[in-house]
């Protein structure tokens, strides 16, 4: 694999743990999801329950195959590397086996917006970007490094989680009206993706331990955070912009 390699990075060695740190940030910074139109517009409490109903549809197939992402990047895990795979499989048991699944608990929220477990289900009703991000996960967690992969999926992707639902969570509750058993899914991941985001940092952080790893895990990093930008704004360009 071609790794595309700052010159001055590689000329001096790694960086710290503090400016790698930064730089992974800085590659978020500019691409957050939480300020997409969708986003946005969500906020500003402009979307109806039909918007949410289409944005159910979509997000299950993102999210709902997150344990398996993470079971390729475990697969690719040497057996050494403890840490990063004990995150992994208690990222895999909270997704799938912890009380509740998280994807039955976005399907509650979309039955609330008016669509259905069938629906939701249903691959048809995701449009091509959500299917790209889809397939770009799927990609990146069986082909790439598992610290690479970590980066791409758990940091630029997993950790923006707590930021949007912050954002989304007040107006759901004050302006749309949803019940708290509605809308569980948004609180239960604004505390465990804040967990699982700062130790994707951590594995990223002992474990790109190169300078071409490095890179790579700030390339990835930068394309995750811009894939879940474009799947955010392509849903306000599908369901919201037309209806106005």
């Amino acid at each position: 694999m071609t790794l595309t390699i700052d010159n001055s990075t590689a000329a001096n060695g790694l960086l710290s743990h503090d400016d790698f740190r930064a730089a992974l940030q800085d590659a978020i910074k500019g691409r957050e999801a939480k300020n997409a139109s969708f986003s946005t517009a969500w906020a500003e409490g402009k979307l109806e329950r039909q918007h949410f109903a289409r944005w159910a549809e979509n997000h299950y197939h993102y999210v709902g195959p997150f344990a398996d992402y993470l079971g390729y990047i475990y697969g690719n895990t040497p057996d050494h590397y403890t840490d990063a795979k004990d995150f992994l499989l208690q990222n895999m048991y909270e997704e799938e086996l912890a009380d509740i699944r998280h994807t039955d608990l976005l399907i509650r929220f979309g039955e609330a917006c008016g669509t259905s477990r069938e629906r939701i289900e249903d691959p048809e009703n995701m449009n091509a970007v959500t299917r790209g991000l889809q397939a770009w996960c799927y990609a990146i967690s069986m082909r790439e490094h598992f610290v690479v992969a970590t980066a791409a999926l758990v940091v630029g992707l997993e950790s923006q989680v707590p930021s949007i639902y912050k954002k989304q969570i007040v107006p759901l509750r004050e302006t749309y009206r949803f019940s708290e058993d509605e809308i569980e899914f948004f609180d239960l991941h604004i505390t465990s993706d804040e967990v699982h985001g700062e130790r994707g940092y951590q594995i990223v952080l002992n474990h790109a331990d190169t300078p071409e790893l490095q890179q790579r895990c700030l390339q990835m990093v930068r394309w995750g955070a811009e894939m879940r930008f474009a799947y955010t704004k392509e849903l306000y360009e599908t369901y919201v912009a037309p209806t106005l």
